[in-house]
């Protein structure tokens, strides 16, 4: 596993296929604050409660500039099925390979259910429209961070 990011390192780059096969890469909006979430699978109870969180407070994260990237390892055509499902208004991005996983060391050990087993680590990124990540979220809960992030963002009401 890579070692985690910090503040203020560069966000590495990632070139993955969205929900609807389009190819999108990080690259593509530098000059725009961008928080990535990598998340376990799509259409999971705690996935989804994640999911609609973002969905539901996406105005306000809009509003101020941000841009929210979903990464899963899916595949396009169930990531296709959770946006259509749960009326998803943000991209969700494959990563089947787990390339961005580990560029963002969000694939390793982590517990569940007092056991260590090897999956996704739920986390977060804020990146600025540099392209630097000023505050990376590791081992988030899905119920609540929505709320929780956009404390940190200065944006609860």
């Amino acid at each position: 596993m890579s070692a985690r990011l910090e503040a203020g390192s560069p966000a590495p780059d990632f070139t993955l296929l969205d929900q609807d096969g389009k190819t999108v890469s990080l690259s593509d909006y530098r000059g725009k604050k961008v928080i990535v979430y990598f998340y376990p699978e799509a259409l999971t109870e705690a996935c989804q409660k994640q999911a609609c969180d973002f969905r539901d407070n996406l105005g306000s994260l809009a509003s101020a500039g941000y841009v929210v990237l979903g990464v899963s390892r899916d595949d396009p055509a169930k990531l296709a099925e959770a946006v259509a499902t749960d009326g998803l208004n943000f991209t969700l991005l494959s990563d089947p390979d787990r390339t961005a996983h580990e560029a963002y060391a969000t694939w390793g050990e982590k517990s569940m259910y007092g056991k260590t087993v090897v999956g996704v680590i739920r986390s977060t990124f804020v990146i600025d429209e540099n392209g630097v990540i000023t505050l990376p979220l590791y081992n988030v809960k899905a119920t609540g961070h929505v709320a929780s992030l956009r404390k940190k963002l200065g944006l609860a009401a």
